[in-house]
């Protein structure tokens, strides 16, 4: 089976220095072919030096990328690339959307994962979110959905660190540090960050291995990593079998006590938490299920993003699970484990969450499904 296309997400703020780094990055030769989606090249700003060729609808740069505009839907304009480089038409090897005009990268991750022909020919490689150090700290504060751009980012770029003391600088890379502590922090130079900065963070491909798994997930950056689960006063019954559905196919309907509503008052940072745990031992499909949809019915609009690696019972590989609020991508099984460690782990990034009765809820995950005998 033929790879599927790394995509690269780009987002940030108007004025972040998004449409910089971009044309910093189709400069760079070491980048490769790229494909850039933008909403509309007057917003993007291209250099004109880049420009050897422009349609209605696609505009062919000197590096030997091409630009192409979304007019009216992102899948159609995606499905279209695919068919121009099937027919020999367009020759790419990376796709980057840039999605100037949109605030909430959710809703595109969401297309990547749940369009089914984009998903066999597509990998998300990683959201990129570009903040503006000398204006950064008052749009944080300003709205709720820069701040969670930050955290669901694989990927921060500082820009504008030449207008800012180092000390406001440090300042606000600890906040994001905060705010998404799995995310590579990297400072712009004159608008540009290497290539292996920006690609190569995003989840690996079926031909991957355990190593690259880990460094995505990269379950010790945050914060409850190395706590361990806290002891339940009523730990939870095996579930019998029953209706079944999820990503093995073997959940029965959820119940949680993760339906508790949060109303938060605060600052917006404090609406954002993370937590990681790691099991020892291989977790039964069916638990993993039963976790995975209780925790999308309770609380599937709060998971900004969701990242595993897990060791299921019964397989002698891993699998790699991603899913954006309520959208779980199809598990990702591995072709092969790398040394002797093979525990599972699992990274919850959201907002508003219950963190006690999250990490309840991951008991489940130690459990193992009730049989029942049938009658003779």
């Amino acid at each position: 089976m033929m790879s599927r296309i790394p995509l690269t997400l780009i987002t940030g703020y108007l004025g972040a220095g998004k449409t910089t780094l971009l044309n910093a990055l189709l400069r760079d030769a070491s980048a490769g072919r790229i494909a850039v989606v933008v909403n509309e090249f007057g917003d993007v700003g291209l250099d004109h030096d880049l420009i050897v060729e422009t349609t209605e609808e696609t505009v062919l740069l000197s590096s030997g990328c091409m630009c192409c505009t979304v007019r009216g839907d992102l899948v159609q304009a995606l499905e279209g690339l695919f068919e121009r480089r099937s027919a020999g038409k367009l020759d790419f090897d990376r796709i980057v959307i840039e999605t100037t005009g949109l605030a909430d990268p959710a809703p595109i991750l969401h297309t990547l994962i749940v369009t089914p022909g984009l998903g066999a020919a597509l990998r998300l490689d990683g959201v990129v979110t570009v903040c503006d150090a000398l204006n950064g700290p008052a749009t944080l504060d300003a709205g709720f959905e820069s701040v969670q751009q930050v955290a669901m980012a694989d990927v921060l770029v500082l820009s504008k660190t030449d207008l800012v003391t180092p000390s406001q600088a440090e300042r606000l890379r600890a906040r994001l540090a905060a705010l998404a502590p799995g995310a590579r922090i990297v400072t712009a130079t004159r608008g540009a960050v290497p290539v292996a900065e920006l690609f190569g963070h995003g989840a690996p491909d079926m031909n991957g291995a355990l190593p690259e798994a880990e460094a995505w997930v990269n379950a010790p950056a945050y914060a409850l990593s190395s706590l361990p689960l806290p002891p339940l006063a009523n730990p939870p019954a095996p579930f019998a079998t029953g209706p079944t559905h999820g990503l093995f196919g073997l959940a029965p309907a959820p119940r949680s006590s993760l339906m508790t509503a949060i109303a938060p008052e605060a600052h917006h940072d404090d609406r954002i938490s993370s937590v990681s745990m790691v099991f020892g031992d291989p977790i039964h499909p069916m638990m993993l299920d039963i976790w995975m949809e209780t925790l999308i019915a309770a609380r599937g609009p709060d998971i900004l993003r969701l990242k595993a690696v897990i060791w299921a019972d019964g397989f002698d590989t891993p699998f790699v699970i991603h899913g954006v609020q309520h959208i779980i991508d199809p598990p990702i099984r591995l072709a092969r484990w790398t040394g002797e460690d093979r525990r599972s782990r699992v990274v919850i990034i959201g907002r508003d969450l219950p963190r006690e009765a999250l990490l309840e809820s991951l008991e489940v995950l130690k459990t193992r499904p009730m049989v029942h005998s049938q009658p003779a």
